[in-house]
């Protein structure tokens, strides 16, 4: 389906609407395809291609103060009659929703998205590609894994008059390499395929795993740590969803105070929907354009995300961060970015520690206290202690439990790398960009005797 077709297929809706509803009736409607090619492999070989097309009308509809929303992936005229009528009489029959902030109002978008054609046709063969490069730069070590192409096209309607369209392009890779007793891993993501370097993780993936043999265990302690974008990036989605959130904050349950010097001055949060790297529409679940937010500057709180029901309730503008969903959720940024610093890798960062831990990974996270962001997990696939600036030896899977938003306090960030690199969350579809960071202590609770 063409942009103009998926206009006019919007276009469409919204007559329904106001017809079956009445004319005083407001509607907003969603017209999106999305193509998602998975390949994985496992024991070094791919043992799985699918390729996942969704043709989907989400149609919201408003009545007399309340709403009800629905979702087809027909668009024939029963199919369409069906779900509108399926929508009125849910949104009548149910309560007003007196903090329906209203639709959004029309606004011009500041950027299209971030396509690649390549991407969006990727082929089996063309991902299988990054997988064989992967496979043979881990020097025939077991590996497992996958590569990932998405695209997106979008259309967003409302009786209100806004009308806005995007499309986007995304691609991960994520394997590891794996020798009796431990695991390396190695991942990416970006707007284009064709910049997901395969040979390179697999190398990064298996000298990991080649140095994590033998693990040693550790006592539970306050250690020093340098931990890899991954864990940085871990970080990032419990402080976005429990603390820059509108809703956490309008109802007293986050930990951020606007203006104050919450975390260390080296660290610098975005939210980035609209940069080179960015693998979102350029609006969001609501049609509200999306726009740079800079969330921490220098250490200090300086921002929350909003969507309109959460902007309505503080006197303030959504910011462009509406999810489906969000009356439950809240606002949430899925672009984050963390500024870099001079440090260099993970590795020279490493080398300034007198004793300490330098991690790859975190696994199985759980929040254990959404107030002060308490987190409880696992590291994965590699974790090694370092004496003196040198690598002293693999350690086991440690559990810890952290305050993130303590981690990160003034004075806590020793030193931030010049490593930034995008890391895929779950899907291509959210790309969060960190460097390393070298953190002055990390609270391990247990190691793998118990």
């Amino acid at each position: 389906m063409t942009e103009h077709a998926r206009e006019q297929l919007a276009a469409r809706v919204l007559d329904l609407a106001r017809s079956v509803a009445g004319p005083s009736a407001q509607a907003e409607v969603t017209v999106s395809s999305t193509v998602r090619g998975l390949t994985r492999f496992a024991r070094s070989f791919v043992h799985q291609n699918v390729v996942d097309t969704s043709e989907r009308i989400r149609l919201r509809v408003v009545v007399d103060g309340s709403w009800a929303a629905v979702s087809t992936d027909r668009a024939d005229a029963d199919s369409l009659l069906a779900a509108v009528e399926s929508a009125v009489a849910a949104a009548r029959v149910r309560r007003p929703d007196a903090a329906f902030p209203g639709l959004a109002p029309p606004a011009p978008l500041a950027g299209a998205g971030n396509w690649d054609d390549a991407t969006a046709d990727a082929t089996p063969d063309q991902r299988a590609a990054v997988v064989r490069e992967f496979v043979a730069a881990a020097g025939g070590l077991e590996t497992a894994g996958y590569v990932e192409s998405m695209r997106t096209e979008s259309v967003y309607a409302n009786t209100a008059g806004q009308t806005v369209s995007g499309r986007a392009t995304g691609a991960a890779a994520d394997g590891i390499a794996r020798v009796p007793g431990a695991d390396g891993v190695g991942r990416q993501g970006s707007v284009r395929l064709g910049e997901l370097g395969g040979a390179g993780l697999g190398r990064i993936a298996a000298a990991k795993a080649r140095a994590g043999a033998s693990p040693v265990d550790l006592p539970p302690g306050d250690y020093e740590v340098v931990l890899e974008p991954a864990c940085v990036a871990d970080i990032l989605r419990f402080l976005l969803v429990h603390g820059f959130n509108g809703r956490p904050v309008g109802e007293g349950r986050s930990f951020v105070r606007l203006g104050e010097q919450q975390f260390d001055a080296a660290l610098r949060i975005w939210d980035g929907p609209l940069d080179e790297l960015s693998t979102a529409l350029p609006y969001d679940a609501e049609g509200t354009p999306r726009q740079r937010l800079d969330l921490v500057v220098d250490g200090v709180s300086a921002a929350i995300a909003h969507d309109r029901r959460t902007a309505a309730a503080a006197g303030a503008a959504s910011t462009g961060h509406a999810v489906e969903g969000g009356e439950r959720w809240g606002a949430v940024p899925d672009q984050p970015r963390v500024g870099a610093g001079d440090g260099g890798s993970s590795a020279d960062l490493a080398a300034t520690m007198r004793r300490g831990l330098l991690v790859s990974d975190f696994w199985y996270t759980r929040i254990l206290d959404p107030r002060t962001v308490v987190i409880t997990g696992l590291t994965r696939n590699g974790v090694w202690l370092i004496e003196d600036g040198e690598v002293a030896a693999p350690v086991s899977t440690l559990r810890f439990t952290q305050s993130y938003p303590k981690a990160l306090a003034p004075g806590a960030i020793l030193a931030v790398g010049s490593d930034a690199s995008a890391v895929p969350v779950r899907t291509a579809s959210e790309l969060v960009q960190t460097p390393s960071l070298h953190l002055a202590g990390w609270h391990i609770t247990g190691n793998a005797a118990g």
